[in-house]
């Protein structure tokens, strides 16, 4: 079975024609012209297709095929939006898909281990990392996935992913370096043991 990346989330009617806002989380919505699926919740996938989609204010607004009205879009908010690993463009050699680095280690710049990258979010279109720390201080290529290892887990801290917090990502060694802002750790480890 195809494994399939969340790219956004269905947020609200516009307009009165069967229109749909999307929370977009990639870089162009083009995707949208192709098939992918919607989820509502933990429900399972169900294949979906766009009938067309502009660009307003920064967001795409969607029209789905079935879906002719305010009712119809009103019972979709909240669904995300996926699409199959296999559709998406190749990643320049300095990017990476979030999804591909799941469970991956978040390095500090000092060199110790935070936790894991164990799932993101995007409130208000932003993306924030649920970094989960443990008591792990193994070195890169040692360090095991969330769902495999024992440990006992501590904290979680969210992590805004923007470009200049974010130092690198070595995939074979399954690490992500970042610098995270002043005083973030502090509100979420409760002082200066892990800064």
């Amino acid at each position: 079975m195809a494994r399939r990346i969340h790219m956004g989330t269905l947020a609200r009617p516009h307009g009165i024609k069967g229109e749909i806002c999307v929370d977009w989380y990639a870089d162009s919505p083009s995707l949208l012209d192709g098939p992918f699926w919607l989820q509502a919740g933990d429900a399972p996938p169900r294949p979906a297709r766009g009938r067309s989609w502009r660009m307003h204010k920064g967001r795409p607004l969607l029209l789905l095929e079935g879906v002719t009205d305010r009712n119809d879009i009103e019972a979709l908010r909240g669904q995300k939006i996926l699409v199959d690993r296999d559709l998406l463009p190749p990643v320049d050699e300095d990017e990476v898909y979030v999804e591909d680095v799941l469970g991956f280690a978040v390095i500090l710049p000092d060199g110790s281990r935070l936790g894991v990258l164990d799932h993101v979010e995007y409130p208000a279109g932003l993306e924030v990392w649920s970094i989960v720390t443990d008591d792990g201080k193994a070195a890169c290529a040692e360090i095991d996935r969330v769902a495999d290892r024992g440990s006992t887990i501590l904290q979680e801290v969210l992590f805004p992913a923007e470009a200049s917090f974010i130092e690198g990502f070595d995939l074979e060694g399954e690490c992500i370096h970042i610098a995270p802002p002043e005083g973030l750790l502090d509100i979420y480890l409760g002082g200066d043991e892990q800064a």
